[in-house]
């Protein structure tokens, strides 16, 4: 049983940002390579909690807010592409495809609001700032893609019970080739910033662009199939667009929500355990509380010392494991470390 003896010391530095270290964290497994594995990574894109690519809190929050600039002006480009191709065909359906393409790349706003918002020094009332925010980006996002794939299922059904004749094939496949590559190299981009900053709501912007990309590949394929002398295949698959977007929507849902719970990669709590078993005068690690705010880590950790240390030298030894933690954990901004005495052994 734990003993809750009284803290000989109890320390909570916090170092800031070791942009400039090499948070070598090594997860010791290897990737699945094939076509199914390249399949699930458009769906169910892998990703370590943490990575070492961008590891600086302001620096990480500027890039975030780079990539939502940047890929708002790609998205913005290429409505303004299909728009000009709707333009010459003069189709209406095609208007209404591209107004769908330009509000969705608005959503993009409020994730550079909570990056911003991210940058913000925490007060008395926000202790510890408004990393939050980015996660509550991230549910709107989540609902932005849940919307995507309601529209895309009530339309493909639609068509399914009532079809309707597709003017303009070929310049309806134009939009959808413009629109396809538009929102998938958002996709591309979103997705590893998001990975390289630790921001799960970035990566699941760049799944909802994706799925995008999947409503402009449903209209090129559809119009494919019609060219073909096969009406029904635009509505057929309009239904199998829908499916996939279901699928990403259950990535990003996961993802999103994983980190309002406060859930962590067992990896990073497991390296973090040995990392403090490992430091000078301790004795055993008591627990490890590790959550994200935002694409930073915070920890908390209780370590055992030997009773007979005095109050200075268990203060130093919380001193250096913390300073420890904070080196071998990628994205994390701070370590609070207690050192108890170790509970006498019966």
């Amino acid at each position: 049983m734990m003993h809750k003896a009284r803290p000989a010391a109890a320390v909570g530095h916090d170092h800031g940002e070791h942009a400039g270290h090499d948070h070598g964290l090594d997860h010791g497994h290897d990737h699945p390579k094939g076509l199914r594995a390249a399949i699930k990574e458009i769906f169910a894109p892998h990703s370590h909690d943490a990575s070492d690519s961008i590891d600086g809190a302001l620096e990480s929050s500027a890039a975030g807010i780079r990539a939502v600039k940047i890929s708002l002006l790609a998205l913005a480009a290429t409505s303004i592409a299909q728009l000009v191709i709707v333009v010459i065909s003069g189709s209406v359906a095609l208007l209404a495809d591209t107004i769908h393409n330009f509000s969705d790349a608005l959503t993009a706003i409020p994730l550079w609001i909570a990056f911003a918002l991210g940058t913000k020094a925490a007060t008395r009332r926000y202790t510890y700032g408004y990393g939050r925010a980015e996660d509550l980006a991230g549910l709107f996002v989540v609902a932005m893609i849940t919307l995507s794939a309601i529209i895309a299922g009530i339309e493909s059904v639609r068509r399914l019970i009532n079809p309707v004749p597709i003017q303009h094939l070929g310049w309806v496949a134009v939009a959808g080739l413009v629109g396809f590559i538009g929102n998938e190299l958002v996709a591309v981009y979103r997705i590893r910033v998001g990975r390289q900053i630790g921001s799960a709501a970035l990566i699941a912007d760049g799944l909802h662009a994706r799925t995008d990309g999947f409503t402009s590949l449903a209209v090129l394929l559809g119009a494919g199939g019609v060219a073909l002398g096969f009406p029904l295949a635009d509505p057929i698959i309009g239904v199998l667009i829908t499916v996939a977007i279901l699928a990403v929507l259950r990535t990003a849902a996961r993802d999103v929500f994983r980190r309002l719970l406060d859930a962590i990669d067992p990896a990073l709590v497991a390296a973090a355990e040995t990392t403090l078993a490992a430091e000078p005068g301790v004795t055993a690690v008591r627990s490890v509380k590790m959550r994200w705010i935002g694409h930073r880590i915070h920890a908390d950790a209780e370590l055992d010392i030997d009773p007979s240390t005095s109050l200075t030298n268990a203060h130093q030894i919380a001193h250096d494991a913390e300073h420890a933690l904070t080196h071998a954990i990628p994205k994390l901004s701070s370590a609070l470390v207690h050192a108890y005495p170790a509970s006498p052994t019966t």
